[in-house]
């Protein structure tokens, strides 16, 4: 059971660098609910900032994809004549965003630590160099930094309560 559990922990690492489409949509119906594709399409535009959109081949292949392995439901509905398919998540699908969630904060602690060690080295080398670094830049990464440190303390407040049920 640990080496198929470690097994699972591996491919979802894999996956959420080489294949990140399927986890954000597993991620945008776990939030958003039941969605079609166009609407999945411009949820994914939006959450990458404009900067990725994929193609309607690409996201309807992996759509199917996701459904043949189990991830996703598919349930068709008809406007007069135009089709479309409404995708929810399955049980399968939940319980691997679940893992794939703890796995990523875990990675998620570790570049925040290693940020800050390029931080404190970064410092090191602006103080002999003096460049200043800019105000934006400062303010963007401390932004970024409290909005991790807000995940950080809901899951701390989340398995301090487990701890105290004993579950």
């Amino acid at each position: 059971m640990q080496t198929s559990n470690a097994s699972l922990r591996k491919s979802i690492v894999k996956e959420v660098f080489t294949t990140p489409g399927k986890n954000l949509i597993l991620i945008i119906l776990a939030v958003k609910g039941e969605m079609h594709g166009y609407e999945l399409l411009k949820e994914i535009e939006s959450l990458t900032m404009g900067l990725w959109r994929p193609s309607h081949g690409h996201l309807y292949t992996l759509l199917n994809k996701m459904v043949e392995e189990g991830l996703l439901n598919a349930k068709e509905e008809f406007r007069g004549r135009i089709r479309r398919v409404k995708y929810t998540l399955t049980k399968k699908g939940l319980e691997r965003l679940a893992i794939a969630n703890e796995v990523l904060l875990r990675i998620l602690y570790n570049i925040v630590k290693t940020q800050e060690l390029l931080r404190v080295k970064l410092k090191e080398m602006m103080e002999t160099q003096q460049p200043q670094m800019p105000k934006e830049v400062i303010e963007d990464y401390l932004s970024l930094l409290k909005q991790i440190r807000e995940i950080l303390d809901d899951r701390i407040s989340y398995l301090e309560e487990r701890a105290l049920r004993g579950t």
